[in-house]
């Protein structure tokens, strides 16, 4: 099988940060560990150093012509969001979108796809001190303000519902088992979210195996759930101050997944009413506890279709699904794909 290969578009005004994390996520060779294969090639218009903060140089190994070879585009966040991007850039940007290659956009590289004309009618995010300004300078965008990354396909228009979490379904039109839509279109928030990303990104494409591996060797989680909105500078209730100690809780759930764990029963192990239990829960995680419960239950699930050849009604008891109709309910509805599916797409990735 060929490798991956991914484009690092690579031209000046682009973060040191993005690089290194599409660089690590990308330009390692971990098919020692059941990784697959991945070409990470950094691509500019000319190959000529690219300066970037801090007295940093990078060294691009291809033009703006390999775009037409890769299986991912993915665009660095940018220092300044008003500096023009080099038309070159977006050109083919462009071409690369209109023949279906997949592209992401990192923190306010989400500004550059704008600038290419590729956001017009779709959802976006950035750093969340940027989203005022991209709605401002690219009013034709809907600028979603708290995800941590969206995707918005292009045969999908935008939609006035909730933002994506990390394990929406893929957009229609994504080939069985590709993972990836052709022709998807991601941006991120800002700096950690562009680990998400990636990270999710080589979930959608490789199983979820695969980004655990990816993330353990990076010491990050696999993925985070929640918004943005729990990072954005807001001054601190002082009853609040104290809601890590949730985390106490998160870990008992974590294992006690086989069990029903309704929010009720871990607010009374927080010495929490339940009430202040979902609000103190959505304080320190960005997302509900119910949210957060079915994301470590899909996360389990999807290991053990991977890793395990136990029948699917095991799998779903010990996920806490109860039974497999309800866990196959669930992966439709978050991850467009059914458990046997899955484990038909990625039990063999995921074993190297």
């Amino acid at each position: 099988m060929s490798a991956y290969r991914v484009a690092l578009l690579a031209f000046p005004n682009i973060r040191a940060f993005d690089v290194s994390v599409i660089t690590e996520v990308w330009g390692a060779d971990r098919t020692d560990r059941g990784v697959p294969a991945f070409e990470l090639r950094r691509c500019s218009a000319d190959r000529s150093p690219v300066a970037m903060p801090g007295g940093l140089s990078l060294a691009p190994d291809r033009t703006l012509s390999w775009l037409d070879r890769a299986d991912l585009v993915v665009v660095p966040g940018i220092v300044d969001p008003q500096v023009p991007t080099p038309p070159a850039v977006l050109d083919a940007l462009r071409r690369a979108h209109a023949r279906g290659v997949p592209v992401a956009a990192l923190c306010a590289g989400a500004f550059v796809l704008a600038e290419a004309g590729l956001l017009d009618g779709r959802r976006a995010i950035t750093h969340w001190s940027l989203t005022d300004l991209l709605q401002r300078q690219h009013p034709r965008v809907t600028v979603v303000p708290d995800a941590l990354f969206i995707e918005a396909t292009a045969d999908t228009p935008a939609a006035p519902d909730t933002p994506a979490a990390p394990d929406t379904p893929a957009a229609p039109g994504a080939d069985a088992g590709s993972g990836i839509a052709r022709g998807a279109l991601w941006t991120s928030a800002g700096t950690a979210a562009g680990i998400d990303l990636c990270l999710h990104l080589v979930r959608r494409q490789h199983g979820a195996e695969t980004a655990a591996t990816i993330a353990r060797s990076m010491v990050t989680a696999p993925f985070r759930t929640g918004t943005q909105a729990q990072f954005i500078e807001r001054p601190t209730a002082p009853e609040d101050r104290g809601a890590d100690a949730l985390a106490s809780v998160r870990e008992y759930a974590l294992r006690h997944l086989h069990e029903p764990l309704p929010v009720a029963a871990l607010a009374a192990r927080a010495g929490m009413s339940p009430r202040s239990f979902a609000r103190h829960f959505t304080a320190t995680t960005g997302t509900t506890p119910a949210r957060w419960l079915l994301d470590q239950r899909l996360a389990a699930a999807q290991k053990y279709l991977e890793r395990t050849d136990l029948p699917m009604p095991e799998v779903a008891r010990r996920t806490g699904f109860g039974s497999e109709v309800t866990m196959r309910q669930h992966f439709a509805a978050r991850l467009a794909t059914s458990p046997r599916d899955y484990r038909a797409a990625f039990s063999a990735r995921g074993q190297g």
